[in-house]
């Protein structure tokens, strides 16, 4: 598996979220960013830190479209994004939320990896061995079949990355991926991740665990108040 470089942009972006007072800092429901990541050469991660509520998750919302910005433009490979559906930036750029429960549908892991393909018009067979593939791949052998609401965090977590990347997105956003992992399953995650980066996906971290991130060989940014600091 190799993946082509994405440029991602983001121009003087501000979004308020709904109801909010519109006060400056992310608390008051206000942010503005502007974050640039080149993603053309193999291996780009960058990582997010900051304090809870600083504006972290909306970035990684904002860059995957889940939310639309106020003004502002984000950009991939220098094309606005702001007409695309989600289906077309999501096969650009996938998403992982904090909690992979959250977009765990299916009741099988074979099935949350081919039922989407099998929509974009692929044959049934095709894609059950594409999905036998990833499960392998994200060392899920063996499960095909399971319950996935019985799975592990981290068997959920792995599991929601191999569906995401069944569409070759060539970035991959992360939101707080090491929460309630103990330190076998971080590595475990970790290696999942070294695998992505080799073969030229990029990587957008979203995280409080600093370590983990430096043992990516992210760049690190910190968020504070709704705003992205300087380097």
């Amino acid at each position: 598996m190799t993946m082509t470089g994405l440029s991602l942009r983001m121009e003087d972006i501000s979004f308020t979220y709904p109801g909010a007072p519109g006060k400056p800092g992310a608390d008051g429901g206000y942010c503005s960013f502007n974050l640039s990541v080149e993603c053309f050469e193999p291996g780009a991660r960058m990582a997010l830190l900051g304090p809870n509520g600083s504006g972290k998750t909306t970035i990684g919302k904002l860059c995957a479209g889940l939310l639309k910005p106020d003004a502002g433009r984000i950009l991939y490979n220098g094309e606005d994004i702001a007409g695309w559906p989600l289906g077309r930036i999501g096969g650009q750029a996938g998403y992982l939320f904090q909690d992979p429960s959250r977009q765990i549908f299916a009741p099988h892991p074979l099935e949350e990896i081919a039922f989407p393909l099998e929509l974009r018009g692929m044959p049934k067979p095709e894609a059950a061995s594409i999905a036998r593939g990833l499960l392998a791949e994200f060392e899920l052998e063996g499960i095909e079949d399971s319950t996935t609401y019985t799975l592990s965090r981290g068997e959920k977590q792995r599991l929601a990355i191999a569906a995401v990347m069944a569409c070759k997105p060539s970035y991959l956003i992360l939101d707080e991926p090491t929460t309630g992992l103990d330190t076998r399953r971080r590595e475990i995650l970790a290696r999942t991740l070294r695998r992505l980066i080799d073969v030229g996906v990029g990587v957008l971290l979203i995280t409080h665990d600093r370590s983990f991130a430096e043992g990516l060989e992210a760049e690190i940014r910190f968020v504070e108040g709704g705003r992205l600091l300087d380097g």
